[in-house]
């Protein structure tokens, strides 16, 4: 019986060290998904800069070279391209990918859609040096967010485990 009870309080206690884990990650995910956007927006920009092929392509490989859920949003806004313009297509994929990302920079990312083939090249050009400029300040703020939280959570995870442990005993 007291077997069976050290074994249910240790996975209460593991548990909320994972769950702790879990929500730190977010945190972890959040700036490496906003590098991720940032190189794939340098593809890009590198792309209708120099080789002048069309977006759903450019989309399409950028999306194969670019890991985890912003490589998906890529992918999905290509395919979302066959029966949309191009900017409802990247706001219906970003709207689409579940990812770390917090609201704002969802939308911050979202903005690239009012010239995303409307434009000339340089007006494309211009609209993604914008949202690369607002992601650079979104990496520091996360940055910030990772170092400030990322440890909390996973020590507040243990310490509720341990409340927790220590309250069914």
């Amino acid at each position: 019986m007291i077997f069976i009870k050290t074994f249910i309080l240790l996975l209460i206690f593991l548990g909320s060290i994972k769950a702790g884990k879990i929500i730190a990650k977010k945190y972890s995910n959040r700036v490496v998904e906003l590098r991720n956007i940032k190189n794939a927006l340098n593809m890009f920009l590198t792309k209708i800069k120099f080789t002048y092929e069309a977006i759903p392509v450019s989309f399409s490989e950028i999306g194969d070279n670019i890991p985890g859920t912003i490589g998906k949003i890529f992918k999905t806004a290509s395919d979302n391209m066959k029966e949309k313009s191009a900017g409802d297509a990247w706001e219906e994929a970003i709207d689409k990918i579940d990812t770390s990302l917090t609201k704002e920079d969802r939308e911050i990312i979202k903005n690239l859609s009012k010239l995303l083939g409307k434009t000339d090249l340089d007006g494309q050009i211009s609209e993604i040096k914008l949202v690369q400029n607002f992601l650079n300040t979104q990496i520091e703020i996360a940055e910030r967010e990772k170092q400030k939280n990322e440890k909390l959570y996973r020590t507040l995870g243990g310490i509720i485990g341990i409340a927790i442990v220590i309250i069914l005993i």
